[in-house]
């Protein structure tokens, strides 16, 4: 892993690596060549004074590398472990090679191809910094221990990418080459945990239990009387494939409030089915706790069945809503502002959101009383002013979910409004 050095270090061995290899190459550039390392604008400031042929790396851009961005290093963490990702850069130099003399004549531009053309020479036989270059090209620096080498690559520039950096330094223009130098990878200073060996795989440290046999799936849940939601008491039925009331439980999991209900099933009328019946609230076989254990809204349901010897097997998850029972007084009032009594069976959660649907306008609740014990509902009222006389239907919605407003009557079974949830305004 590298410090932060990691850029400094990989500058100073292009420096180090081509002021010692063009002078091996060209032996007319040993004695006068000087490389430095500065931006462009600097470069042109310095070179009214200078004679000798120069060639300066500047590093223009870094980018992080996508390979190695999110990879923990394989000596840090092992199989099973999160370990922290370093900081992996690419970094990206401009070349240019200055003539001598600053001559833009004939032997000026021979000088700087020249020094231009052995630089460009050396990084093509020497693609890959080397341990013993990067150590000692600059003092503290440790980038010639990390796992991935440092390769310089030549990297294409359009003419626009060339007019636009040379421009942002204005500088005059120099013949130049650009190359990426990949990877340098900083070290993270945050501390890496990592987990105590593993004693027990499962129970009885037998490790992964396999079973053959498909796991069950719910299709489907029907509720009685084709409604959107089901309310205590109701039995439902749940539609699917490998479905079995044999040592399973039909699990309930509130999605906006913390409950989990598990019921027992029993199997349906045909083969793909079972029923489940949601209890009421009362005394044996009822759930005398049904107000409080449960709560309107939307609920997670699932098919929960036990292997013998086995991890329990669940099923899909698929959207069940609970719709609260609501008794609404008084039905008659005169036109004008007045009080609605709502009760809400079962009894409503902290932090549920409720609203009274009075016809086609919306309220919300002015009190709330929570029932006195787990067999009372909870109770609401709503200040209301209706001008126009009528007949309205009254619902109460909580989390998304209304009350169910509908009967049935008569041979055969017709719909209609519930009578005992429609408010008369008299004027």
């Amino acid at each position: 892993m590298s410090n932060t050095l990691a850029i400094a270090a990989t500058t100073a061995t292009l420096r180090k690596v081509l002021l010692q290899r063009i002078g091996d190459l060209d032996a007319t550039l040993k004695s006068d060549l000087t490389v430095t390392t500065q931006p462009l604008d600097l470069v042109h400031q310095a070179r009214k004074d200078t004679t000798p042929p120069q060639l300066n790396i500047f590093l223009y851009h870094t980018a992080l590398n996508a390979g190695w961005r999110n990879t923990d290093l394989p000596d840090r963490s092992r199989p099973g472990e999160r370990g922290i990702p370093p900081l992996a850069l690419n970094l990206y130099y401009m070349i240019t090679a200055y003539a001598t003399n600053n001559n833009d004549d004939k032997d000026g531009d021979e000088s700087s191809h020249r020094v231009l053309c052995a630089a460009m020479s050396v990084l093509h036989d020497y693609p890959v910094l080397s341990r013993a270059d990067i150590e000692a090209a600059l003092d503290g620096n440790d980038l010639a221990r990390q796992l991935e080498r440092v390769r310089v690559t030549p990297q294409p520039l359009s003419v626009d990418e060339i007019y636009k950096l040379w421009t942002a330094y204005q500088a005059p223009y120099r013949i130049s080459a650009a190359y990426e130098a990949t990877v340098t990878l900083v070290d993270s200073r945050l501390t890496q945990q990592a987990a105590p060996p593993v004693l027990k795989r499962g129970k009885e440290d037998r490790g992964v239990f396999s079973m053959l046999g498909a796991a069950p799936r719910i299709d489907a849940v029907r509720i009685p009387g084709r409604q959107n939601a089901a309310r205590l008491g109701e039995e439902v039925l749940l539609l699917g494939e490998h479905l079995s009331a044999a040592g399973a439980v039909v699990r309930f999991d509130g999605m906006r409030f913390p409950a989990r209900i598990e019921l027992p099933p029993v199997a349906g009328d045909t083969p793909g089915q079972l029923a489940v019946r949601l209890p009421a609230s009362g005394p044996a076989p009822a759930d005398p706790d049904a107000y409080v254990r449960w709560a309107p809204g939307f609920y997670a349901l699932s098919l929960v069945q036990t292997v013998p010897d086995g991890p329990a097997l669940a099923s899909n998850q698929v959207g069940f809503a609970l719709a609260p029972v609501i008794t609404v007084a008084p039905l008659t009032v005169a036109a004008g502002p007045f009080t609605l009594t709502v009760t809400c069976a079962p009894q409503l959660r902290d932090g549920q959101q409720v609203r009274l649907i009075f016809g086609d306008r919306q309220a919300a609740p002015a009190s709330f009383t929570q029932g006195a014990d787990s067999s009372a509902p909870s109770t609401l009222t709503f200040d209301l002013d209706v001008a126009d006389s009528g007949t309205y239907l009254v619902r109460l919605r909580v989390d998304g979910v209304d009350s169910v407003a509908v009967v049935y009557t008569g041979t055969p079974p017709v719909p209609g409004f519930d009578p005992q949830q429609q408010v008369t305004v008299q004027p």
